[in-house]
This record gives C-alpha cells, sequence and structure tokens, in this order.
C-alpha cells in the first residue's frame, strides 16, 4: 500500500469516527432539550412558525402521542395570552372519540409571576411550566399585556398510547392565541379495583421545545465529509505539482 493511500485511509478514517462522535452528541444534547428527561408525549401537529402545539386559529386538530409505553389519567392543559382570553365568545370546547370538556371563561385563571408556575402544583418539578417560558412562547414576554390565563382538566377516555388520538379544540376568541399542552402519569401498576397505583404526582409533559429535533443520519455526513477530503487531498497534489 502506497504512502500518499495510506495517509487518505487515516484521514477518512479520522473524519469518520470525528462525525460520529459529533452526531452521538447532537443526539443527546437534542434528547435533553426535547425532553427535559421528564415528558414523552407529544402533541402535533405544531403550527407554522412555532415550535409549540400553539392555536392561532379554531378550530383546530391534534394528534396525541407517547414515544414508547403509556401515560395515565392524561389532563389538557390550555394556555392563552389576556388578548386571547378578553376575546372570548363563548366556552373554549375539547372534543375527542367519546367524551368533551367545555371551559367557560371563568374556568381560567390569571398568572402573571414570571418565576410562578402551570399547574402551580400536583407535578413533579419537571412535569410543569414556567410561567416565563409560557410568555416567551406565546410571544408576549416583555410586553406591556403580558398576564397569561390556563385551565386544566382530565380527558380521553383511556391512556396516552404510542398510537395516536385525534381531538379537537375550538377557541372562539377575537385574537386566538392558545398554547395545548397535555399531562400524564407515567405508569400505572395493575391493582385492585379500589387501589389506585399510579404515581401520586404527574410527572409527564408535552416538552416547551420541538419534540425529535432532527439530527442528519451518520452515512450523508461521512459521504460529505469524504468528498470534502478527497477534494483536499486533490488541491495538495495539484499544489505540490
Amino acid at each position: 500500500m502506497g504512502r500518499r493511500l495510506r495517509i487518505v485511509l487515516v484521514v477518512l478514517i479520522s473524519i469518520a469516527l470525528i462525525s460520529a462522535a459529533s452526531i452521538a452528541l447532537n443526539r443527546s444534547s437534542a434528547t435533553v432539550e426535547a425532553w427535559g428527561g421528564v415528558g414523552q408525549i407529544r402533541i402535533e401537529p405544531h403550527s407554522t412558525g412555532y415550535p409549540n402545539p400553539i392555536m392561532l386559529s379554531s378550530p383546530a386538530t391534534f394528534n396525541i402521542t407517547v414515544t414508547n409505553g403509556i401515560s395515565c389519567k392524561p389532563i389538557i392543559l390550555l394556555v392563552m395570552t389576556n388578548a386571547s382570553y378578553q376575546g372570548l365568545t363563548g366556552p373554549v370546547l375539547v372534543n375527542w372519540t367519546g367524551g368533551s370538556i367545555s371551559f367557560s371563561k371563568a374556568s381560567f385563571t390569571s398568572v402573571h409571576a414570571n418565576n410562578a408556575y402551570v399547574p402551580p402544583n400536583g407535578t413533579t418539578n419537571g412535569a410543569r411550566y414556567r410561567v416565563s417560558g409560557l410568555k416567551e412562547h406565546l410571544g408576549v414576554k416583555g410586553t406591556a399585556d403580558d398576564t397569561l390565563w390556563y385551565a386544566y382538566h382530565r380527558f380521553l377516555q383511556g391512556p396516552i398510547t404510542t398510537t395516536p388520538q385525534k381531538f379537537t379544540v375550538t377557541l372562539p376568541s377575537t385574537n386566538p392565541r392558545m398554547l395545548v399542552y397535555a399531562l400524564g402519569k407515567s405508569s400505572c401498576s395493575p391493582c385492585s379495583f379500589h387501589t389506585d397505583c399510579c404515581p401520586s404526582l404527574y410527572d409527564m409533559k408535552v416538552p416547551p421545545s420541538r419534540p425529535g429535533l432532527v439530527v442528519p443520519d451518520l452515512a450523508p455526513v461521512l459521504l460529505a465529509s469524504a468528498s470534502f477530503s478527497a477534494f483536499g487531498l486533490f488541491a495538495i497534489k495539484r499544489k505540490k505539482e
């Protein structure tokens, strides 16, 4: 094997190892950012231009799933801007196969403090939303009118699973702008009829960033790296000649 060929192989192997390590780090980082180590509930689709399940028009139909396993005793969590709340002309309706919920205007609670959390109780630390983050997602952080309004309630006929379940939200407001989130409990053990074996606190949520950040596959990266490497070696060879 010639010296030049050995150099080419060493360069390509080095690039492959570096690319693989970089992708592994990016994939790990994406997982942490997407799920926060807590939630695995997904609500899709996401509104165009926003990395959250946010309603800018009404009605809107969503699919809800978990990445694996099940999420028990699901709760729907609605968080809207003050302008959306003040513009309500009727109750907010949530419909799914076999059931529905109606949220009157009086059902919503206001929250303003940036260091507060929604919901204020009943969840683990990782399964709640900081108000400052919600304001940022809704685009009202730092504005003169950044009070938020939230409401939540049990919904769906059973647990959230990997099979998509559809539900529709109707937001009758003259200025609709509302986040649609969900909470759940990570597992429920088989128990007797009178015993609740689910965790006492809700410990799953929809992540506050786009689920499943796109990470490039290894093969295309290596092909691109190889192309650039070959081009570089060819350029060096031409320069020496």
